[in-house]
């Protein structure tokens, strides 16, 4: 009678549960895999044979057998080695070689030929779907054992050899691989690594553009730096993460399961600090957004619940440029392929920097401009119109005069900002409760209606602006939007002229 064990496939940053079925009969010895599996899964195998060989069992080429291992559901693309534990412990059920009850138990894991259990990808995702699917165990790799248990409510068994599951089947011993990691270790990991950040206080000057980008921390609003080179714009963004608020726990886990997915997480059991990414400018559209055969994630993807810093804007390619708009608008990225459509967090910071020109001194008052107009008109229209529209600060970053530079430092400025920044997040997490926004760059025109109500002044002011600066209808609400951070800032439950007035000033200017 065939055997039936239960694992999992990744689809996107998601997990669907496969069900391995395994049966035997007699015949011309053959081993086969069916079911949509890529080469990497035919190859499991050899995996098999030899692991089950060397931990002493009967294997598949010893026996005059003919063995088919079903992957299903069969209309659902295979890939990757983390059937190999789940294929090996089908066929030693299916041969009689080890007797247990697979229901509500989960396996994953690539085998070694002398029978290790070694890591996979994504574990943290496969566990959250084993939890919703009901499962009440997943065995898996010990290297993968504390990153699943950042999911809570379900009993995860790490194993390091195949003998060492079976034995945990047959008896039920559990593994001394059994590490707990909790919440008490993520919070002082994340106390740990306070002080290794950039802090505001390390930049100079620059008042007007730290003032941004601590508006832009406490709603989730883009920035855009402009300036001549050397004025600190890379060090200002690369210290945005410093004047963050930490992660919340629904946070860890969603940063985790996307650098588990990528093979990112590297000894870290979680990911317990926001991202901080900053692609190359050569960068393609497909590294940048995501895509490719497969629909693999992007950076903006990997800066989800952090910061996408882009240096240079100008000078990545168009069409990498224009691939933004959707997810800056709508949070997320959906790339569909033939094989299926997937659609991918993106909620981050875009903190882009850019110079007048490409010489980097056009208008500057102490260096000539080496640029003819064309090169500076050709490469300030690199960032179109509506790009530059779903960028909501616009800030100058300007030379910075030597006597700044020899003021002494204020201490840890970042922390005092992040008082703010954090109070900021938690009005709008109460603000925004019952919606699917967590700050007010995503709010819709229904949630200013309803959040941002004007007063007669604040509206004059806002009118007078609209008609002689000529603003779109998504710099309307982009200003409105600017306000209401600015207003939690301050604490204030209503926005005042000096909020619409504040956000005026960071608007691009024709």
């Amino acid at each position: 009678m065939p055997s039936k064990v239960f694992s999992a496939t990744l689809c996107g940053i998601d997990a669907n549960i496969i069900t391995v079925e395994t049966d035997i009969s007699h015949g011309l010895h053959c081993f086969t895999i069916v079911g949509l599996p890529d080469k990497s899964v035919g190859e499991s195998r050899d995996r098999v044979n030899a692991a089950l060989k060397n931990s002493g069992f009967q294997y598949p080429k010893k026996t005059n057998q003919k063995i088919v291992v079903n992957l299903a559901p069969a209309d659902v693309k295979k890939e990757g080695s983390s059937y190999d534990l789940p294929i090996a412990l089908s066929y030693l059920a299916a041969s009689d070689q080890l007797r247990f009850d697979p229901e509500k138990k989960l396996f994953i894991g690539e085998l070694a030929l002398d029978g290790g259990v070694r890591p996979i990808h994504g574990a943290l995702a496969i566990v959250a779907q084993a939890k919703h699917d009901g499962f009440s165990v997943v065995v898996l790799p010990a290297q993968n054992a504390q990153e699943a248990q950042l999911i809570s409510g379900i009993t995860v068994i790490p194993v390091a050899t195949i003998a060492e599951c079976a034995d945990y089947l047959i008896s039920g011993t559990v593994p001394k691989h059994a590490l707990m990691y909790g919440t008490a270790d993520i919070a002082s990991h994340n106390k740990a690594h306070d002080d290794d950040a950039l802090d505001f206080s390390h930049i100079k000057g620059q008042e007007q553009a730290k003032r941004a980008l601590e508006i832009a921390a406490a709603g989730g609003h883009n920035v855009l730096l402009s300036g001549p080179p050397g004025t600190g714009k890379t060090m200002l963004a690369q210290a945005t993460t410093s004047i963050l608020p930490a992660m919340s726990e629904d946070e860890i886990i969603e940063t985790t399961k996307i650098y588990s997915i990528v093979g990112l997480l590297g000894a870290r059991p979680a990911m317990t600090e926001r991202p901080f990414r900053s692609p190359h400018h050569s960068a393609s559209d497909i590294a940048l957004i995501g895509g490719g055969k497969t629909a693999k994630l992007g950076e903006i993807t990997l800066a989800h619940n952090g910061v996408l810093f882009l240096d240079e804007f100008p000078e990545f390619p168009r069409d990498v440029i224009e691939a933004l708009r959707q997810p800056l608008e709508d949070k997320k990225i959906t790339i569909s392929r033939a094989h299926g459509s997937f659609s991918y967090p993106a909620n981050f910071i875009l903190i882009a920097t850019k110079n007048p020109c490409p010489c980097g001194y056009y208008r500057d008052g102490k260096h000539a401009c080496t640029c003819s107009m064309a090169t500076i008109i050709r490469y300030q229209k690199k960032i179109s119109g509506p790009i530059a529209d779903r960028i909501d600060i616009h800030v100058e970053v300007p030379a910075v005069a030597y006597e700044k530079l020899t003021e002494e430092s204020m201490e840890r400025e970042s922390a005092r900002i992040r008082v703010r920044v954090s109070r900021a997040h938690d009005l709008q997490r109460e603000r925004f409760a019952k919606t699917s926004i967590a700050h007010n760059a995503n709010m819709s025109a229904a949630h200013i209606k309803k959040h941002c109500p004007l007063d007669s002044a604040s509206l004059s002011i806002l009118k007078n602006a609209m008609e002689k600066l000529h603003f779109s209808a998504r710099a309307f609400h982009k200003i409105i939007k600017l306000a209401r951070t600015i207003a939690d800032l301050e604490d204030t439950p209503h926005i005042l002229p000096t909020h619409i007035a504040e956000a005026l000033q960071y608007q691009q200017r024709a």
